[in-house]
């Protein structure tokens, strides 16, 4: 039987809020071996079942991100589209919808308002509407300067929180849509929104100088809702109607937390009937200057739920209560209480000397207090226990001291970007297996709206860190729109000029990080990764002017084509806990990259339809000049100046980008493999060589070096944290390690996928793949895996003896989907296979 299923509309399964020209894709199921999609149908249809766009037969096999090629669409509309293929064998079909956003950037004359007389609290903004019968559709936009959460008659209009995203409010202001048909009816309903500082309006002093960005104002929001019905369309607006009042959040900071006073909650704010002519009119703002766009990545949510693992009680009115493992979100608290009890929450990853949590800022990055919250309560006698959490902040946690009154009762939320898992991943060794798995939690917990680099600390989207970890992201976690996002934001960063910054979103950060194509590199090298996972063709041509123009001004200061950089293969064992350089040359890891960009910019360039020559020349002279400068022959290392001793990162950066000449390399390789022997089977690496020493080692023959790194147990190791007791990854090989939610040296994970489970993609989308496990001759003797490719799951398991085979003899069976072609490889076997379940055996 041949079906159709997980259709998309730009990415997502039936979208509320889409772009002006969706694009659309779907996967096919067969039961029949070598299935191929011949043809494609796609129509699109309004509410009222009139076609908008037929775009005929088309005889072709793609299924992914097929642009929409009709008239423009309405806005704030709902389509219902359906696509009919037909295979080899046989035909199928299906239907989905979509709700289209502002596209035709007509607010209706929707106002950004905000508090009347700013203060720190959160305030409130509220408005009042009457519908006269049950809508046949309503659609509210939310934009918003800084967060905002927004109900309808006093409930949520959706399951997000901490929303709309984060961007550069000078470039672009995200805005999400929520279909709230069901909840409304006859009768007057109320709109509040109360309003949170996020990045937009933060006032705390802290090293990247958000408090001083551009942008920088009180929040405020834009509301859009559009109702039709029989009786037509009606629409509401924010405007200087609405009134304001302070909320009971008395202050909001994404590092310091969050005060609450619950003797000053609003009773009734959404309810129709609470009388509010008391309250001041909000105050017309100014608003973010940024283009306004739909918010593409998944919303934030709250993901699941931790109850406590232990509470240790400290004396009198203190408790730490402990979580089985580290997380990014908050505690719900359900207190009971007279009016004016405080409740402080403190909040680490880690325990101290004295059993409390870590909650110190220990580098000195924000003024006053650090990862707390506070809580006042009213007498819950007359109103009932509080339940509270905070909606505009988030810690990273595992440890919670409280300090009141009496003990509330407490319960994590782990919050992070709606991501499912599409990949798996496990083999024959256990401690591999939790590796993994602390891999795929800790990204999660850096996952809000954009890639961060610690949930607890910074909160910022380090380039460098998200460009290493971009493809554990996309191979685990659906994680496209979010990566397509903050590839916008890295080329937003350059305002046209020069390099990008080495975070982003960037908010005027005053400290110069230039020269860093270590960290720059992401610009070219995360959308790549993107295309080559997704198929998403779109993130390059986006991304290209600004990606092109920053490559041309790295190479013009890159004298002779060798570069420099501030940021080399940083937290290297032998650098400080806290972070910092290794003692080496780092031109060679500036130039390493710099090469890595121009070959990308090569493949770019290519898939855009333009010529390659430029970017594949300053590859050349970068190379001729790194072998010049840098390769020893007659050591077979790479050496730079100022280097202490033999430097692993060099050859692997080296060979990971293919930099030495073909007869060098394998002598290279050598050389990494007998120092890292004469370490103890220890890799001597930082963020950047750690992606890659591991699949290096594997590809020139040294699989038994790799798995003996992977598997160790003592410092520095995966294994080591393992030992001590993480239930996270680490910003650092040492123990003392700043951060415990850190995810950019757990890139291992590639390994796993491409080596160990042997998957990998050959052509944009997994369109082509390899299967090849690299390992099989090592002490593991069995793994499993599986992509979620753009055209389904493509999975394989392989095994080295055991039941029905010899000690030495090995079988594997992988199942491709349809529009997925293979080349599978065992020792002594190479076959090119279609869609459907094979099996191969080799020896070992």
């Amino acid at each position: 039987m041949t079906a159709l299923r997980e259709l998309t509309v730009d990415h997502s399964a039936n979208p509320v809020g889409t772009g002006a020209r969706p694009v659309f894709g779907w996967q096919i199921t067969s039961d029949q071996p070598d299935t191929r999609q011949r043809s494609r149908r796609i129509e699109v249809r309004d509410l009222a079942g009139s076609v908008v766009w037929d775009s005929g037969v088309v005889t072709d096999d793609h299924s992914v991100d097929i642009g929409y090629g009709g008239a423009p669409l309405r806005p704030l509309a709902r389509y219902r589209w359906s696509i009919e293929v037909e295979t080899t064998a046989g035909r199928a079909e299906s239907a989905g919808t979509f709700v289209t956003g502002v596209v035709d950037a007509d607010w209706r004359g929707a106002s950004w308002i905000g508090a009347s007389q700013p203060t720190p609290a959160a305030p409130i903004v509220r408005g009042a509407f009457e519908v006269d019968a049950a809508p046949d559709e309503a659609y509210l936009v939310i934009a918003a300067g800084g967060l905002a959460h927004v109900e309808l008659d006093g409930r949520p209009v959706d399951d997000s929180v901490l929303g709309p995203g984060f961007t550069d409010y000078d470039v672009v202001t995200q805005y999400t849509v929520a279909d709230v048909t069901a909840q409304l009816a006859a009768g007057t309903h109320v709109l509040t929104a109360e309003l949170g500082r996020g990045f937009y309006g933060m006032l705390g002093r802290n090293t990247w100088n958000w408090e001083t960005a551009p942008w920088h104002d009180d929040p405020c929001v834009r509301l859009l809702l559009v109702i039709r019905g029989a009786d037509g369309e009606q629409v509401v607006v924010t405007d200087d109607t609405w009134r304001a009042v302070d909320g009971a959040t008395t202050s909001d900071d994404l590092y310091a937390g969050e005060d609450f006073d619950a003797r000053r909650r609003v009773v009734g704010a959404g309810s129709a009937g609470t009388d509010v002519s008391d309250w001041p009119r909000v105050r017309v703002a100014t608003g973010p200057a940024g283009a306004p766009e739909p918010q593409r990545q998944p919303p934030i949510v709250v993901a699941g739920h931790l109850e406590p693992e232990s509470v240790v009680e400290l004396g009198e009115g203190r408790w730490v209560v402990g979580f089985e493992r580290v997380v990014a979100g908050w505690v719900e608290i359900e207190a009971d209480g007279a009016a004016g009890d405080v409740i402080e929450l403190r909040f680490g990853e880690t325990l101290e000397p004295d059993g409390t949590p870590n909650h110190e800022d220990e580098k000195g990055y924000f003024d006053g207090r650090f990862q707390t919250d506070r809580i006042i309560l009213d007498d819950t006698r007359e109103t009932g226990p509080l339940r509270w959490h905070p909606r505009f902040t988030w810690h990273g946690f595992r440890y919670v001291e409280v300090r009141a009154p009496r003990l509330p009762r407490l319960r994590a939320a782990i919050v992070h970007t709606r991501a499912p898992r599409i990949g798996r991943f496990s083999c024959s060794d256990p401690l591999l297996n939790t590796i993994h798995e602390l891999t795929v939690r800790t990204i999660l917990s850096n996952l809000h709206g954009i890639p961060t680099d610690t949930p607890k600390y910074e909160k910022n989207g380090w380039t460098g860190d998200g460009m290493v970890g971009a493809r554990m992201m996309l191979q685990n976690l659906d994680t496209h729109e979010l990566l397509a996002k903050w590839s916008a934001d890295i080329a937003h960063s350059r305002h046209g000029a020069g390099a990008p910054q080495v975070i982003a979103p960037h908010g005027g950060w005053r400290m110069d990080w230039s020269p860093a194509p270590t960290w720059h590199s992401a610009l070219l090298l995360v959308p790549w990764e993107v295309h080559l996972q997704r198929g998403d063709r779109d993130v390059l041509a986006a991304v290209w002017p600004d990606a092109r123009d920053y490559l041309r001004f790295e190479i013009d200061r890159s004298p002779g084509g060798i570069a420099e950089t501030t940021l080399g293969d940083w937290v290297a064992p032998d650098t400080d806990a806290g972070g910092g350089n290794p003692p080496e040359d780092a031109r060679i890891a500036a130039t390493a990259f710099l090469i890595a960009m121009c070959d990308t910019a090569a493949r770019i360039a290519v898939e855009l339809g333009e010529p390659a020559d430029e970017w594949l020349a300053a590859a050349q002279r970068s190379r001729a000049a790194f072998v010049a400068t840098f390769w020893d022959a007659g050591r077979a290392e790479v050496r730079g100046v100022g280097d202490d001793g033999y430097r692993q990162a060099h050859a692997v950066l080296a060979l990971a980008f293919d930099v030495l000449p073909e007869d060098a390399r394998q002598p290279a390789a050598d050389r990494l493999a007998a120092d890292v022997r004469d370490r103890g089977d220890h890799l001597w690496t930082g963020a950047l060589a750690t992606k890659h020493i591991l699949p290096v080692l594997t590809r020139f023959g040294h699989a038994d070096a790799a798995v003996a790194i992977a598997t160790q147990t003592t410092f520095p190791s995966w294994g080591h944290w393992v030992e001590l007791g993480a239930t996270s990854l680490w910003e650092h090989w040492k123990p003392e390690s700043r951060s415990r939610g850190h995810y950019f040296l757990g890139t291992i994970d590639d390994w796993l996928y491409g080596d160990v489970a042997g998957l990998r993609p050959l052509a944009p989308g997994w369109q082509r793949a390899r299967i090849e496990p690299g390992v099989t001759a090592t002490a593991l003797s069995e793994a499993e895996g599986a992509v979620r490719t753009p055209y389904g799951d493509l999975s394989v398991r392989w095994r080295r003896g055991g039941a029905g085979l010899a000690p030495d003899e090995l079988e594997l069976t992988c199942e491709v989907p349809v529009g997925v072609t293979a080349e599978v490889v065992l020792p002594g076997v190479r076959r090119e296979v279609g869609s459907g379940v094979h099996t191969l055996r080799a020896h070992a």
